[in-house]
């Protein structure tokens, strides 16, 4: 298979290659552990187009994840004792077997993590949205880039701050965000543009003062994750000849500390066909788990995983920069 075009250009913006960085440090090869989170990609389809989406997502897109590779991911979960399901996308709502994928999970005693993007529940057709994440104590993770409008509205497109607001207002109806619930719902800010994110604790409290004070909305915690950059953001870096800055800016900003928590190790990442990775950003770039062929979800089994090598490059600097970044925050305090 030929190389993502995108990696040649990474590798380019470089000092230090991520992997050679390891290597003088000795921690080259990071390696796995077992499973705990599996994270599934239902798809591109989505109803916004954000600027700093690695994966291209939007209303254009028709990939969808197929039942045969739901049903292998229920039965490789079942297998391998898997706790928690992370259901991304694109919109995982729009996908047609979402609410059966969700009452499937929770039956089996496991945890539900929806990627929800907050205007999906304006949605035509997601009137009972709310209501159905709430009725199986689906755990709401939303992406809100920051609290001001003008910033959010920038990288995820004109009124979606609005309709965001509103979604939450949704959801804190529901219970989400009240401590009393149970009914976990966090925000996920992203920085406005080529820097690093703040200190997380910090952000926290300002997006809830803010939200609080001007919009009388409540949520349970925040996580900041770093703009990878990939898809869209790298094309914005080069476009703009930002991307050697905002490399070096990782580079030199790299924290070993980072490295023993980065998602890769207990977390697996299934494309809608039901290819794996080590995490959604190898996703993005078509690094796929391999042993000796490209591992499927639906071939595959836990002796193939446990211990591997992680498949590191320049953009794991993405990760392991300031506190870290991964799927669930900061990776270390």
């Amino acid at each position: 298979m030929t190389a993502h075009p995108d990696l040649e250009i990474l590798n380019d913006a470089v000092e230090i290659p991520f992997e050679q960085r390891l290597e003088e440090l000795g921690l080259w090869p990071i390696r796995s552990i077992e499973p705990t989170i599996l994270q599934m990609n239902l798809g591109y389809v989505c109803n916004q187009s954000c600027a700093h989406c690695h994966l291209d997502a939007g209303p254009h897109r028709t990939e969808v994840m197929t039942d045969e590779v739901i049903d292998a991911c229920l039965a490789f979960a079942d297998n391998a004792g898997i706790s928690q399901f992370d259901l991304t996308g694109g919109a995982p709502e729009l996908h047609p077997r979402f609410r059966q994928l969700v009452s499937e999970i929770r039956s089996r005693d496991a945890d539900v993590i929806d990627r929800c993007n907050l205007t999906i529940l304006s949605e035509p057709g997601q009137e009972d949205l709310a209501d159905f994440l709430a009725d199986n104590k689906v755990h709401v993770t939303s992406s809100l880039p920051h609290y001001r409008e003008s910033t959010t509205d920038r990288i995820r497109g004109k009124t979606v701050f609005e309709r965001s607001i509103d979604g939450l207002r949704l959801l804190n109806s529901k219970g989400y965000g009240k401590p009393e619930s149970g009914l976990r719902l966090t925000l996920v800010h992203n920085p406005p543009g080529a820097i690093l994110p703040g200190d997380q604790m910090s952000l926290e409290t300002d997006y809830r003062r803010r939200l609080k004070d001007e919009h009388g909305v409540e949520f349970t915690d925040l996580i900041a994750i770093t703009n990878m950059p990939l898809g869209r953001f790298l094309r914005f870096l080069n476009k703009s000849d930002n991307l050697r800055r905002y490399m070096s800016v990782l580079e030199q900003k790299f924290n070993q500390a980072t490295v023993d928590g980065v998602m890769c190790r207990f977390t697996l990442s299934v494309r809608w066909d039901g290819t794996l990775f080590d995490c959604d950003f190898n996703h993005c770039l078509d690094l796929a788990i391999k042993n000796g062929r490209e591992l499927d979800i639906r071939y595959v089994n836990l002796d193939n995983l446990v211990g591997r090598a992680i498949r590191c490059l320049s953009h794991c600097y993405g990760c392991t920069a300031g506190q870290g970044s991964s799927c669930g925050g900061v990776v270390t305090e």
